[in-house]
């Protein structure tokens, strides 16, 4: 097979969710196939730390466009040209007029459902590319072939909006990456220079979009800051919009503000020594479709917060604790058990890490290449009965 793999993303510096499951994927297929033979398209870029060569994968590099222009025009060039028999669009969206063959990862239909998660600050770019998934991804859904999604949560909720998909979409899970299987903690003095990390500290992430929930972390944290007297700062790995606190309409007392820190964009490689000595992670959003930072705090080793809602309880089960996001009081709770009570946040570590067992990329990638492998089997099988019937009928007309 030739298998062509879109990763427009995956060059760029600040690299994200759905671009870090892209990468893992390709990465986990390097190990197990040696066989077929995989084409990357990106654009080209400067973060190209994460990919090795080999023998079968082969990197395309392409001009830069703007993301749908690229992938309207510039990806479906380059398929025909490498002659590609199955193409897997990894974010959501693929080509609309492309005949070869398509497989696509549908992460999730939040775009499709409603503007509540449109982020605070939308640029007139991240608007134009929600106006243009919520065009696209209606026709792509019934062009694809198969159809892959993260959860069972999101699956329901896909199947809920399309039945005609269910006989094309598979669950396959995402995992945490495998650098946090392993952490090093030997370079954790750099690390912690380089983000200027007090001693200890609460984690969460500092992302602004509204599925994220920030306010009510914020909140939480202003609950938990003014009930003791030696309160751990929160470090939020994200860069700070202008007017953060105005912008997400919490205000914050000032003797709260000073220990609220946003530390920058942070690198997927340094993400488990941010995790690991933190004293708990906080991960409570509105709404996900895997929620891979879940995974990542129960395989750092510390105790995770997170949310009784959408994908996070099938994800989590009982190796995090649960809790009602929109409740700033419960999470502030939570915290405080937290720290606490050290039997409870033990049992939580222990847990988590039976948890992550069920989480492996090396799994996910045999998953996703059997499912290559079949459709290949039913895309010849076509072409081969298609064959035979044009000789029967041209063997009926020389009868004839």
């Amino acid at each position: 097979m030739r298998i062509g793999i879109e990763g427009q993303r995956l060059f760029r510096f600040e690299k994200h969710g759905m671009d870090i499951v892209a990468i893992e994927l390709i990465k986990h297929l390097q190990q197990i196939d040696v066989e077929n033979q995989y084409f990357i398209f990106v654009k080209d870029g400067d973060d190209d730390d994460w990919y090795s060569p080999s023998s079968n994968f082969h990197l395309v590099r392409t001009k830069k466009a703007a993301y749908h222009i690229w992938e309207q025009f510039i990806l479906p060039m380059e398929v025909v040209r490498h002659k590609i028999d199955i193409l897997h669009c990894t974010s959501n969206t693929a080509p609309l007029w492309i005949t070869t063959p398509l497989v696509l990862t549908l992460h999730d239909i939040i775009y499709l459902e409603n503007f509540r998660f449109v982020s605070y600050q939308s640029t007139l770019y991240q608007l134009v590319g929600n106006f243009y998934r919520r065009w696209v991804v209606p026709t792509i859904l019934k062009k694809a072939k198969r159809i892959i999604t993260v959860s069972n949560s999101e699956k329901d909720i896909i199947i809920s909006r399309y039945p005609n998909l269910k006989h094309k979409l598979f669950v396959i899970y995402n995992a945490m990456s495998d650098n946090f299987l392993e952490i090093d903690k030997s370079n954790y003095s750099q690390v912690k220079e380089k983000y200027k990390l007090p001693e200890a500290y609460l984690f969460s992430l500092g992302n602004t979009n509204p599925k994220k929930n920030l306010p009510n972390v914020l909140r939480a944290y202003i609950l938990y800051h003014k009930s003791i007297s030696n309160p751990l700062p929160l470090i939020l790995a994200d860069e700070p919009p202008n007017d953060l606190f105005k912008l997400l309409s919490v205000s914050i007392p000032k003797e709260v503000e000073k220990d609220i820190r946003f530390i920058g964009y942070v690198k997927n490689t340094d993400m488990p020594l941010l995790y690991s000595f933190s004293e708990l992670f906080i991960y409570v959003s509105l709404r996900e479709s895997f929620g891979i930072p879940i995974l990542e705090g129960m395989a750092a080793g510390v105790p995770v917060i997170t949310s009784n809602v959408s994908c996070m309880p099938e994800i989590a089960r009982d190796g995090a604790c649960l809790v009602n996001p929109e409740k700033p009081q419960e999470i502030a709770d939570a915290i405080h058990k937290i720290r606490n009570d050290k039997l409870y946040a033990n049992d939580l570590i222990l847990k988590g890490k039976v948890r992550i067992e069920h989480f492996a990329w090396i799994i996910s990638a045999a998953k996703v290449l059997e499912l290559y492998k079949v459709l290949y089997l039913e895309i010849k099988d076509r072409k081969n009965n298609r064959f035979m019937r044009k000789l029967e009928r041209l063997l009926s007309i020389k009868k004839n």
